[in-house]
């Protein structure tokens, strides 16, 4: 099996934006937002490469705070982005959104690196990092529907201990759907990216175990978390 990943040269990576601009005229034919999308497009573009500049950096530090900075710097920002979906409270559910997430999605990252991958030493960043972005991620998209339809279920007189029993199973449809196609439907991400640089895929197959894991330890806690501590906000509101 090749040992080496293929490099992608700047004209290949052109060809893969062929599907993007067929789905952008086909948007702009049909009267849609294709603004909306087009900016979606370029700022994934810029994010994905300036993150690629800053995580060499990153890396080549090998600092402890550093790391630690930059998932503060992450759970903040999955945080905000969580509570788009109810954004006329986004301000009040701040703080128990990033407490969730920092909490359920920490709890499950330190268990992952500390006692699964042990790294040494225990901030090793090119593992912590891409692992913290996964579980916050996960967490961020959980809380966000969680917080929506919880909203939602309020608006509509539910009693609070109904709406958050909607809210939960509402936002762990991903998850469990997940779980199913996992390795029938799709080879996920991180198997994919071990297969394709070498790596047997039954040791891929192990990495992504642990991944499905933390995916549904993290979304569960984080939800879970964000729905006890943001009952005295809707239900003052709803008072």
């Amino acid at each position: 099996m090749n040992e080496s990943l293929q490099i992608i040269s700047p004209l290949s990576l052109a060809v893969a934006f062929i599907p993007v601009l067929i789905v952008l005229v086909i948007l702009y034919r049909w009267s849609l937002d294709v603004g909306n999308a087009v900016y979606s497009v370029i700022r994934m573009l810029v994010q994905l490469l300036l993150v690629g500049y800053f995580l060499t950096t990153i890396f080549a530090a090998e600092s402890a705070w550093l790391v630690v900075l930059v998932m503060i710097v992450m759970v903040s920002a999955a945080s905000w982005i969580a509570l788009g979906t109810v954004k006329t409270q986004r301000l009040i559910l701040f703080k128990q959104a990033f407490w969730s997430i920092a909490m359920g999605g920490g709890f499950t990252l330190l268990l992952v690196t500390q006692f699964v991958i042990t790294l040494d030493p225990w901030f090793e960043a090119k593992y912590m990092i891409p692992l913290a972005g996964m579980i916050f991620a996960n967490s961020m998209n959980s809380v966000s529907l969680a917080a929506e339809r919880l909203n939602a279920e309020i608006q509509r007189n539910v009693s609070y201990e109904k709406a958050r029993i909607i809210a939960f199973q509402a936002a762990f449809i991903p998850v469990i759907n997940s779980m199913f196609a996992v390795g029938i439907v799709a080879v996920p991400g991180m198997m994919t990216g071990q297969i394709l640089s070498g790596v047997s895929p039954v040791v891929a197959a192990h990495y992504q175990i642990v991944v499905m894991c933390m995916i549904f330890g993290s979304a569960g806690l984080s939800t879970a978390y964000f729905l006890v501590l943001s009952k005295s906000v809707f239900v003052s509101s709803d008072g």
